[in-house]
């Protein structure tokens, strides 16, 4: 049975960026889940901020062209509604399919 300090101390080390909750309950002992119960527990009781138990987190956005310098393939394309076959030139624009 752990204390209240241990498993507040269990808690916080499983809130530090980059912790993975799986990590920290291996390395005591312990199971995920367990930190998650404790972690409900010190929420409800109103000794864990809101803003502690749970931190987005985004990954950069990274362009290495922009749109427009793609290279995109000609495509040919083909509509065929029974005997009729309508056909596009691989130069075509988009836009002008659109009109």
């Amino acid at each position: 049975m752990r204390s209240e300090a241990e498993r507040a101390r269990i808690v916080a080390e499983s809130l530090l960026p980059g912790a993975q909750v799986s990590e920290v309950a291996r390395k005591h002992g312990g199971t995920r889940w367990q930190i998650y119960d404790w972690r409900r527990r010190f929420r409800e009781r109103g000794m864990l901020a809101p803003c502690e138990v749970s931190q987005s987190a985004f990954a950069p956005l990274v362009v290495e062209r922009a749109w427009e310098e793609r290279q995109v393939p000609a495509i040919k394309l083909e509509i065929a509604i029974g005997d009729v076959v309508l056909r596009t030139d691989p130069a075509i624009d988009g836009e002008q399919l659109c009109g």
